[in-house]
């Protein structure tokens, strides 16, 4: 069984219930999931991190057995303000008013937002095989778009991209080799892609993130920048190498900023997780 040691818990926030999983002794650390995942992706690294750190692992509003809230026309109930928000109530809730947060994909977009609209709480920031959102779009070619045709697909007006994919949501997630995942996570991650409401939240998470999440990065570059020091990893197999130099684009963004390819797929915590451990473990320690 996973995360013997972590106790599961929902988090009311005035606004919306966070399922998640807390264990450890150490500074707290929260570690935020990408898409269509949940916070069992963490399996593997979790229970290391917790022998020095305060692990706290969410399922993001929308995704897992959070609460899925009725969106609105700016899409903004599903932004990664909105996200962001929801973190630092829940680590409110357990104590914690600084912390660290590492973010994987969707999760990594809220972990920056994050950095960007609670300076004061993020002490150090992590992100997994990403650049910022307002930098994808603005730089999308035919290459990009063919490459991540998702997120315009999943950004198409409601009802399209919810209707095709509840048809047959399994031919539509994971449509790669599954035996990456353990069987337990994976089991997780099916359950709930099979909720429309949960597909539905899907999608939202990815119009915001062609209208309200570009525009707050569009309102923040060259203005804001991320003060805390920042580590960024990505998918030495994946796109982002091949399109963008990962360290400048964040540098950019940030004062601080250090890392590097994993000669892994997209989901690095569970394709190459003692490599992702350690450079995580090196950079958080410091």
């Amino acid at each position: 069984m996973l995360f013997e040691d972590f106790q599961l818990r929902t988090v009311d926030t005035g606004e919306v219930k966070i399922r998640l999983r807390h264990g450890g002794e150490g500074p707290p650390l929260l570690l935020l999931h990408g898409h269509p995942q949940t916070h069992m992706m963490w399996h593997h690294i979790a229970p290391q991190l917790a022998r020095k750190f305060t692990v706290v692992m969410p399922d993001l509003r929308g995704y897992g057995d959070s609460s899925k809230p009725q969106t609105t026309d700016d899409h903004f109930p599903y932004s990664k303000r909105a996200m962001a928000r929801d973190q630092i109530a829940v680590m409110k809730e357990l104590g914690f008013k600084q912390f660290s947060v590492v973010g994987h994909d969707r999760g990594g977009r809220c972990a920056y937002r994050l950095a960007l609209d609670f300076p004061e709480a993020i002490t150090k920031l992590a992100v997994l095989d990403i650049i910022p959102t307002g930098e994808a779009f603005r730089r999308a070619n035919k290459e990009f778009a063919l490459g991540f045709w998702h997120w315009f697909f999943l950004a198409q007006p409601f009802d399209l991209p919810e209707r095709l994919i509840g048809r047959n949501p399994d031919d539509f997630y994971f449509r790669g080799d599954r035996s990456l995942f353990h069987p337990e996570a994976l089991d997780d991650y099916l359950r709930c892609i099979h909720q429309p409401g949960t597909i539905h939240a899907m999608c939202e998470d990815y119009r915001a993130g062609a209208s309200i999440d570009c525009q707050l990065d569009e309102a923040d570059l060259g203005i804001h920048k991320i003060g805390c020091p920042v580590l960024a990893l990505w998918s030495e197999q994946g796109e982002l190498p091949k399109w963008y130099d990962v360290l400048s684009v964040w540098r950019d963004w940030a004062e601080e900023v250090e890392g590097r390819g994993i000669n892994c797929g997209h989901y690095l915590a569970e394709e190459a997780p003692e490599e992702t451990y350690e450079e995580l473990h090196n950079f958080l320690i410091k």
